[in-house]
């Protein structure tokens, strides 16, 4: 029996030639007891879709109706988890959740109250800190609570707006299981939005793509047996199989080439910290050992004496090889990188570029973050510029300009040259940190994780950017990520780190995947899935802070 249904809704947003459709002629029946994932890029209408289910909007055509009701507003029938957690700082864990029990259930007697406030704490795994503040949580935990005062609404059907997508990749995947939990044991109608295709496939009956365009796609029906075990999904053909069919369509409608090919790189040569006579000496430079970490250490004072958070780094790189750094939080991955950069002084040890100690800051060694620090008052053709005339003064200005538009064009971004940062997407931001990086022509690219504040399906769409700039370059990469897949994607070798203090290498496997690369054509690798299966089990070793006892490395490739 249907307890929710749409019937011909479009939905839009503005007057005239500034109207904007969003959501157009969606059809839809969800059933009593149904778990749903809706799954889409970012701005196809998702939280507006979300919305007229809360009653936070009507539709502008057609209906919404609720046990064939229509919705008129808000309900409490309908629990809503926001993307991002709206806690009263001033309430504690407890406090936050009694607003929700007080709303339900008014005349409840004090010890009643607080039973019915525990039991939905506890649901989600958080007595231990039903008095701290949410000052005091990390996000992980304030979205837990965020889920428990939905919880304790007792809805019959809970909507989750991308409840999981500020989070890191451990906490994600355990609040995704908690939440599973809950609705094995309740069966409440749930409604995710999501931009992840394994989230939505381990949890949901049925996934139902959102298209550019505002409309839903033909939902693909989950018919892999409950309960599903993340661990084993790895080896699972049904999965598999579901995995490359949803990835299949939504890079087809989501990540078409947006890349024109117009421009062509004019042959400057860019100057670095290397003197000119060193640079002839070398000419050619070395191929074997481009890059050498030896014995590298970082030690930090404490009150209570040094502390060693990475020790005996050693690790050998090839000129145009591509490392992916990867491990748990806190394991020393970015304190590597940021090394590597000249940003962090090196407590023991030593790292060589094209056999040169790598000492201070230079754009000889580009740097692209998490967050792309751009300048934002400026265009990105402006931003681009400041690292490109620094490193090509002997170029002209018309050939400065033509390095900075063709990296531009290469990242998608040849209609927004002009536009300033400030008024840019996160995407779009990154895009154009990608861009500048290139455009220095390092020695070395250093990415921290660069894709780790947007949404899954704009980063595979910079992860398709990024590899193809980078066979074109085929510079020296290290990429630090928490992400399998990104991983595997992009690396000759994935180096597996174990945890902090004292973090080391503790495994690297070698990609030996055919090049050029493509996410689609990888989940149809008949090796990709052994790839995966290495360094999941590597990171599963070391989950929650565990600490093996340390093996010597070992170098694996997948048969």
């Amino acid at each position: 029996m249907s307890i929710l249904k749409f019937e011909n809704v479009s939905k839009g947003f503005g007057q005239g030639t500034n109207r904007v459709d969003v959501l157009q002629d969606i059809n839809l029946e969800i059933e009593d007891g149904e778990f749903v994932a809706i799954l889409g890029f970012s701005g196809t209408g998702k939280s507006t879709l979300m919305n007229l289910i809360a009653g936070l909007e009507m539709p502008d055509t057609g209906s919404v109706t609720f046990k064939g009701v229509p919705i008129k507003g808000p309900g409490p029938e309908r629990g809503l988890v926001f993307q991002s957690y709206s806690l009263m700082p001033w309430l504690t864990v407890g406090g936050n959740v009694g607003l929700a029990v007080d709303a339900v259930f008014p005349k409840l007697n004090k010890e009643e109250r607080q039973a019915k406030i525990d039991h939905y704490v506890s649901m989600v795994g958080l007595s231990h800190a039903t008095s701290r503040r949410p000052s005091e949580l990390s996000g992980g935990m304030r979205q837990r609570v965020s889920v428990a005062r939905a919880l304790a609404m007792s809805p019959e059907m809970l909507l989750l707006d991308e409840p999981l997508s500020a989070l890191d990749a451990l906490t994600r995947a355990n609040l995704a299981d908690e939440i599973l939990d809950i609705w094995e044991t309740d069966k409440k109608t749930c409604i995710l939005i999501t931009n992840d295709v394994d989230e939505a496939i381990l949890l949901a009956d049925r996934i139902i793509p959102l298209n550019p365009d505002g409309t839903l796609a033909d939902p693909v029906t989950v018919n892999i047996p409950r309960p599903r075990d993340r661990g084993a999904m790895n080896d699972d053909a049904t999965f598999k199989a579901l995995r490359a069919q949803v990835t299949k369509y939504l890079m087809d409608i989501g990540i078409a080439a947006k890349v024109e090919d117009t421009r062509h790189l004019p042959d400057v040569t860019p100057i670095h910290s290397v003197p000119a006579a060193v640079a002839e000496a070398q000419e050619g430079g070395i191929e074997e050992r481009y890059l050498n970490f030896s014995q590298l250490h970082k030690v930090y004072p404490t009150p209570k004496g040094p502390l060693t958070v990475v020790e005996d780094f050693d690790l050998k790189v090839n000129k145009g090889e591509f490392i992916s750094l990867i491990g748990h939080s806190g394991c020393g991955k970015s304190t590597v990188l940021t090394m590597a950069a000249g940003l962090n002084p090196i407590s023991k040890g030593a790292i060589k570029l094209d056999g040169w100690n790598v000492e201070g800051a230079d754009p000889e060694r580009a740097v692209v973050f998490q967050s792309p620090n751009l300048f934002p008052w400026l265009t990105a053709k402006e931003n681009v510029a400041i690292g490109v005339h620094k490193v090509y003064p002997r170029a002209s200005q018309a050939e400065r300009q033509d390095v900075i538009e063709y990296y531009l064009e290469r990242v998608g971004l040849a209609d927004s040259m002009d536009t300033v940062a400030s008024s840019m997407s996160n995407g779009m931001k990154q895009r154009v940190g990608i861009a500048r990086a290139f455009a220095l022509s390092p020695k070395l690219l250093l990415l921290d994780e660069p894709f780790g504040m947007l949404d899954s399906l704009t980063r595979w769409e910079l992860q398709e950017v990024l590899m193809e700039v980078w066979s074109r370059t085929k510079v020296t990469a290290i990429c630090v990520t928490h992400d399998v897949d990104e991983a595997i994607l992009l690396a000759d070798r994935v180096v597996m780190m174990t945890n902090g203090p004292q973090a080391t290498i503790g495994k690297i496997t070698d990609v030996k995947l055919p090049r050029p690369r493509t996410r689609k054509a990888l989940l149809e690798h008949p090796d990709y899935y052994n790839y995966r299966a290495e360094v999941l089990d590597f990171l599963e070793e070391y989950e929650h802070g565990k600490t093996p006892k340390p093996k010597p490395i070992t170098t694996v490739a997948a048969e």
